[in-house]
């Protein structure tokens, strides 16, 4: 593996470390459904989402924490694979499958061990909640961006 991928597997490892140390202080300093009030928009609230994105799946019998723990561990070897096979300039999209990365593994951590993901960062307006996530559920979101933008992005076209 070339030396210029240790940054991209390093960033997926922060990611993961940041995750596992924000969900273990927030499991262990609020209480299940008890909002803390940060700003006027944004709370601290620990939840158990034993789906998937937004409680998909959540209410079913169990089956579902081994499915999507196989599904981030597929998900994980394929983006793993296509970071090692990435030229040097592709930076954008090195730190887009990094940023995924990461934040498959931190979910996967928590649902093999915990058979649930913890979340804890709750924004909201007025009454209206977006469904709570973490930081692996953020660095999912902001590399998904980036990969949809790299594909926007000027290339040679091969037509």
């Amino acid at each position: 593996m070339p030396a210029y991928m240790n940054k991209w597997f390093g960033i997926s490892a922060l990611i993961i470390v940041l995750d596992q140390v924000t969900k273990y202080a927030a499991s262990h300093m609020l209480i299940m459904h008890e909002p803390v009030a940060i700003l006027p928009f944004f709370n601290f609230t620990l939840m158990h989402n034993t789906g998937a994105a937004f409680s998909f799946l959540a209410d079913q019998g169990g089956w579902q924490r081994w499915f999507f723990a196989v599904l981030a561990l597929g998900v994980s070897i394929v983006l793993a694979v296509w970071l090692t096979r990435l030229k040097a300039h592709e930076s954008w999209l090195a730190l887009a499958l990094s940023l995924v990365l990461g934040g498959a593994i931190g979910n996967l951590i928590d649902r093999v061990y915990y058979g649930y993901v913890i979340d804890f960062i709750d924004v909201y307006y007025n009454t209206s909640h977006w469904p709570a996530f973490n930081i692996a559920d953020s660095a999912i979101c902001i590399g998904a961006v980036m990969l949809v933008i790299d594909t926007f992005r000027s290339k040679e076209k091969s037509w």
